[in-house]
């Protein structure tokens, strides 16, 4: 018992990057505790971090095949869930403590594995390099046992995980990971939009920004990402002199997968809440993530519940 709840932040950390939910993660993690259990005591585990990791990747690994054929009819943009750092034991600073102190300088920190941006990248990567890059940049598990994890061998295994690397660098958007930079981003673009100045609105984006939203189909949100200053302005300024100038809705700060973002949510259910996830690079924005389908914030508290309405536009 003590020596999985000894990892268990641990596992939950990597099963969340391997596949992008909090559902998933937390199936996986509650497979692996099952299996921990079903476990004979004699001989004991000789070394259970490692063992656990591997079987709560081989599950990831696994769920990765099925999940790939579902996103492929998933409708409108497939985001991450996203974390709020206030929810218990979910955001990234409840994980930081998970970090192998001698992560070698090209491996990503644990805030920014956990950030949106890197994630949406994730999801173009194979089952196999998605696994490989998570724990070997991510959390420096060794090559033997990550082949153990996906069936190949610990050769095969340093080759996913260098094609994924490559893949991440190439597609990753550029950021800036000052992160009093990257507030003040945020709260320049939340200054324009509430104080209706379109200028301001513009002067924060980068010009080839891309706004990606996440309906899921359930509520309305751009089907198709958006793309370049121009267009990102007029259709953010959309939602801001619509459902967001609402007395009831309720847009704040808060931290969003290990960064700040912005949160919006309306008690009276005129307006269907969201989390808006930012990256950020000198100064300017070069990528929102607007998660608004129900079923990805319907864990983060009862304010993310309530009856969406139809407000955002769609490109």
């Amino acid at each position: 018992m003590a020596a999985f709840e000894d990892v268990r932040g641990r596992l939950w950390g990597i099963a969340y990057r391997i596949t992008g939910t909090v559902t998933d993660a937390d199936d996986a993690v509650q497979e692996a505790w099952l299996r921990w259990q079903a476990l004979p005591d004699d001989p004991p585990v000789e070394h259970p971090r490692a063992f656990l990791t591997t079987v709560v990747s081989r599950i990831c690994y696994d769920f990765l095949g099925s999940a790939r054929a579902r996103r492929e009819l998933y409708v409108g943009p497939w985001l991450p869930e996203p974390l709020l750092d206030a929810a218990p034991g979910r955001g990234p600073a409840a994980l930081a403590r998970n970090a192998a102190p001698d992560d070698p300088e090209d491996r990503v920190t644990l805030d920014e594995s956990v950030g949106m941006a890197l994630l949406t990248v994730l999801e173009r990567l194979t089952p196999a390099e998605r696994t490989a890059f998570v724990l070997y940049d991510v959390f420096a598990v060794p090559f033997p046992e990550i082949a153990e994890a996906v069936g190949r061998t610990p050769d095969a295994v340093r080759q996913l995980a260098s094609r994924a690397r490559r893949r991440v660098r190439a597609e990753a958007p550029r950021r800036t990971v000052d992160r009093a930079e990257h507030r003040r981003t945020v709260e320049a673009f939340l200054a324009a939009v509430t104080g209706g100045d379109f200028a301001a609105l513009l002067a924060v984006l980068d010009p080839d920004v891309v706004w990606r939203s996440d309906g899921g189909g359930k509520v309305s949100a751009a089907r198709r990402p958006v793309l370049g200053r121009e267009k990102v302005a007029r259709y953010t300024w959309g939602v801001a002199t619509g459902g967001l100038a609402l007395e009831s809705v309720r847009l704040s700060l808060r931290d969003v997968n290990g960064a700040p973002g912005l949160v919006f949510t309306d008690p009276t259910g005129a307006f269907p809440p969201g989390v808006l996830a930012f990256t950020v690079h000198a100064g300017r924005i070069t990528e929102v993530s607007a998660v608004l389908n129900p079923d990805k914030l319907a864990r983060l508290g009862p304010e993310f519940t309530s009856a969406p309405g139809d407000s955002a536009p769609k490109p």
